[in-house]
């Protein structure tokens, strides 16, 4: 079996996968990275998104191997031990969230959008989301949540 490295959250790791291994398989199964949800295995909900390289990318897209030497950070590596990052500090004020089980990929997906327009529209902002689907709250307190955000991260 062929090692991969790459860097999650800020430490350097390794391991032997498979060649098929998924990237979300390998940050959940190897490296106990939760937070990144398995949804629909047929890259359609966005549960499953982290950060390759600054970009947002639905890891179930794309195999542990092909991210050989990335820079991946996942939900795990946002907060600064219990302090939220001020996305996160969003939608917990807002109630962007209901299960939970959408809101990494949602977070992970409203940072990208952020670090390329740091002062979205709401219209921007729903057009971002396309590809994230959340089944319980119907998205205008995730709307509201991103745009709260992407304010408290302008200053």
């Amino acid at each position: 079996m062929p090692t991969v490295s790459m860097t999650v959250n800020g430490k350097s790791v390794s391991a032997e996968v498979e060649p098929r291994t998924l990237l979300v398989q390998y940050l959940r199964e190897s490296l106990g990275m939760t937070g990144t949800h398995v949804g629909c295995d047929t890259s359609q909900c966005g549960a499953c998104v982290v950060h390759v390289n600054g970009e947002s990318l639905k890891s179930c897209t794309m195999l542990a191997a092909q991210a050989e030497g990335a820079d991946v950070t996942t939900i795990e590596g946002l907060a600064d031990g219990d302090v939220l990052h001020p996305m996160q500090e969003a939608f917990r004020e807002n109630h962007g969230l209901q299960c939970g089980f959408c809101t990494p990929g949602m977070v992970m997906s409203a940072l990208d959008l952020v670090q390329k327009n740091p002062d979205p529209s709401e219209q921007e902002v729903r057009e971002w989301l396309e590809g994230n689907l959340c089944r319980c709250t119907g998205y205008h307190n995730i709307v509201k949540s991103i745009l709260a955000g992407a304010q408290a991260l302008r200053g």
